[in-house]
């Protein structure tokens, strides 16, 4: 998954400068397409470029449409594929074909509406921009739930209506700067995640151990707040003491996190069901608990226990269980 970017931003701080700009989407790929489905190319009317909607492959051909459609006021719908009698000018080499939405900002996207979609970006609100050339665009934050869990933009079946999804970036909350830890947060840094550890023992969550890592030294459940939990994180508690998990379990079962995974043997999570519902917690809200943490593929090591939490992570994001 790409990490998240700041190209809608952009074209809407170039069209605020007065420059003009377009924004540039990949909205259907065939075979070894470069980039994927949503993937987005800001250009101004100065030609100045941020993103990529092919990996530099056509990206020169694309300004120079997207100048024109500026010019124009007019959105149009690129199409480019080696078979292409210019497939080898545009330098599409890769073998797969590609259709790109070319939209100025303002004539065709709505200015208000970029501004609408950068502000919920901005506030880690998941939203969808719904457009095509002969569609009323508009933002979508309550429909698509397969699209946003998924991550994948695409057409509607009628072939004209496209959904963009833009889902705030993937957070990893660890309570428990321990060994499994040091191998995990690599790990889920790689597939996509921005992780936080947690942990008010100094000895154990120290930068010498986790070097450039975001680390707290806070009570957990102080930590989880101030860092928030919402639909784009998942927390994994590591510590296997019920006074620095609990607290921030507790936390993350009165929100919506993604995933919430404990540490701990099946008895260990036995005693851990009981205390939270000897406080009242339904079996409901318990079942969101994944422990013993991880997928079990028989792991021997930290390593193998990282990958097995982040698979379970993943197995949770894209098919919700």
């Amino acid at each position: 998954m790409d990490r998240f970017d700041d190209i809608p931003e952009i074209a809407l701080n170039w069209h605020r400068a007065g420059k003009g700009a377009a924004l540039a989407t990949v909205v259907q790929t065939w075979g070894s397409a470069p980039r994927r489905v949503g993937s987005q190319l800001a250009i101004s009317g100065e030609g100045e470029i941020a993103g990529s909607v092919s990996g530099g492959c056509v990206e020169g051909a694309v300004v120079a449409e997207a100048l024109d459609a500026i010019e124009d006021s007019k959105p149009v719908m690129l199409e480019y594929g080696v078979s292409d009698g210019d497939a080898f000018a545009v330098g599409l080499a890769c073998g797969g074909t590609i259709r790109v939405l070319v939209e100025p900002i303002g004539p065709v996207m709505p200015v208000d509406l970029l501004e609408e979609l950068v502000a919920a970006r901005a506030a880690r609100e998941p939203v969808a921009y719904v457009t095509g050339l002969e569609v009323a665009r508009r933002l979508d934050c309550t429909g698509h739930s397969e699209r946003f869990r998924m991550d994948r933009s695409g057409f509607e079946e009628d072939g004209e209506t496209f959904v963009n999804i833009h889902n705030p970036p993937l957070r990893l909350i660890i309570v428990g700067a321990v060994h499994i830890a040091q191998a995990l947060v690599p790990m889920a840094r790689i597939a996509g995640y921005d992780p936080l550890l947690i942990d008010p023992r100094e000895s154990f969550g120290s930068a010498e151990r986790f070097p450039g890592e975001t680390i707290l030294h806070d009570w957990p459940d102080e930590g989880v707040q101030a860092f928030g939990l919402d639909s784009r994180t998942a927390l994994v508690l590591l510590t296997h003491d019920p006074k620095l998990d609990d607290p921030a379990l507790e936390q993350a079962l009165a929100s919506d996190v993604f995933y919430i995974g404990a540490l701990g043997s099946t008895r260990t999570h036995a005693k851990r069901v009981e205390r939270l519902r000897d406080k009242g917690y339904g079996d409901d809200r318990i079942a969101l608990i994944h422990g013993p943490i991880g997928l079990d593929i028989g792991a021997a090591g930290s390593a193998e226990i990282a990958v097995s939490i982040l698979a379970e992570m993943t197995r949770v994001l894209r098919q919700g269980v």
